[in-house]
């Protein structure tokens, strides 16, 4: 009896330990992003091809004089604020994705609206080097999102069409190698010195965007994660049925729309600065599941920008410093995120077979 006595309490206890652990979850699980955050900010500051020492970093972020104030304020800093703001944009497109076709490897590449953003972008771009016109910002996202729209457009009507997820993504696929054989195709009557340009873009990288790009990039991206960040209810009361939605006052429709807008705005600005980016938008938002077990729009859509953030930041420090010539930032967040969107897929296998 007094075995069975202490058994219990054991257990009782290991409970209190579990409850307090998970109220403590939240403020344990941004603490860990923040603290993340904060030291591959400095890390990539200071690793490159020339290594800064912290003095040498602070030197250049506060002095004018200073001869590190190029490295670190016009190639880095810009560089490191662009992959926060574009990582957490994709993160959080692919969240509203999955949100919005209830599926858990929807995401701006994975479902060809990468690829869309990116034919359109060509056709923009090639338009304005062959007539020598600066690219412009503005009209780019423009291109970008109409883009995103037309390929968003195709998976929609094929959505109604099909109700199996592998059938989704592999006509999601589909669409993505049309619109890259299409872009192939246009790139193939560009001129030669457009085609240079056009690859260094269409690799996907960080590197080209410059101060006056991260001004834009902020006025698109932070007011389209507060208008997310609010509709954090009626995006909860979807994930529980169109039905439950209704009944609590949303309007379905033009939720529907608001955030194919929302993920097609944010999916478009990243495409037009930083190009194709792959896997970020899907392997992100079940990281931030993994990490905060629950699926909270309150909590994931904050969690989501944080961890993109992060994710993108990880994955240009490896870009940047693995060899001696940059890799395009969609090789790395490849490797790491691909294997976390097989994994998925297994698991959903498996509770499938249940």
């Amino acid at each position: 009896m007094r075995q069975n006595g202490r058994f219990a309490q054991f257990k009782d206890g290991l409970l209190r330990v579990s409850r307090s652990f998970d109220r403590a979850r939240l403020p344990i699980g941004f603490a860990i992003l923040g603290a993340a955050l904060v030291g591959l900010f400095f890390w990539n500051i200071a690793a490159g091809s020339v290594s800064l020492s912290f003095a040498e970093v602070a030197d250049g972020l506060f002095h004018a004089d200073s001869p590190f104030r190029t490295i670190v304020i016009d190639a880095r800093l810009v560089r490191i604020l662009s992959a926060i703001l574009l990582g957490g944009a994709l993160a959080l497109s692919g969240f509203l994705l999955q949100t919005f076709f209830a599926n858990p490897i929807a995401g701006p590449f994975v479902l060809g609206i990468a690829s869309g953003a990116k034919l359109v972008m060509t056709l923009a771009l090639i338009g304005f080097l062959s007539f020598g016109i600066n690219r412009n910002s503005n009209v780019l996202i423009l291109a970008s999102f109409l883009g995103a729209m037309l390929s968003m457009g195709f998976v929609l009507a094929i959505s109604h069409k099909v109700k199996r997820m592998s059938m989704l993504v592999i006509c999601g696929v589909m669409i993505g190698y049309i619109c890259s054989a299409i872009t192939e195709l246009v790139v193939q009557f560009a001129e030669e010195s457009n085609i240079i340009k056009l690859h260094d873009w269409a690799m996907g990288s960080f590197a080209n965007v410059q101060w006056h790009n991260v001004i834009v990039i902020t006025a698109v991206v932070l007011p389209a994660f507060a208008v997310t960040f609010l509709m954090s209810k009626p995006i909860g009361a979807y994930q529980l049925g169109e039905v439950y939605a209704k009944n609590m006052g949303v309007n379905i429709p033009l939720f529907r729309a608001a955030l194919i807008l929302l993920s097609g705005v944010l999916s478009a600005c990243v495409t037009a600065f930083a190009g194709p980016v792959s896997f970020v938008g899907v392997a992100v938002p079940h990281l931030m599941r993994r990490l905060f077990k629950t699926a909270k729009p309150i909590v994931m859509i904050p969690a989501c920008f944080l961890g993109g953030a992060v994710f993108c930041l990880f994955c240009d420090l490896i870009a940047r410093t693995l060899v001696s010539e940059q890799l395009s930032i969609s090789s790395v967040t490849a490797v790491l995120g691909a294997p976390i969107v097989i994994l998925v897929m297994l698991r959903r296998q498996k509770e499938g077979e249940r």
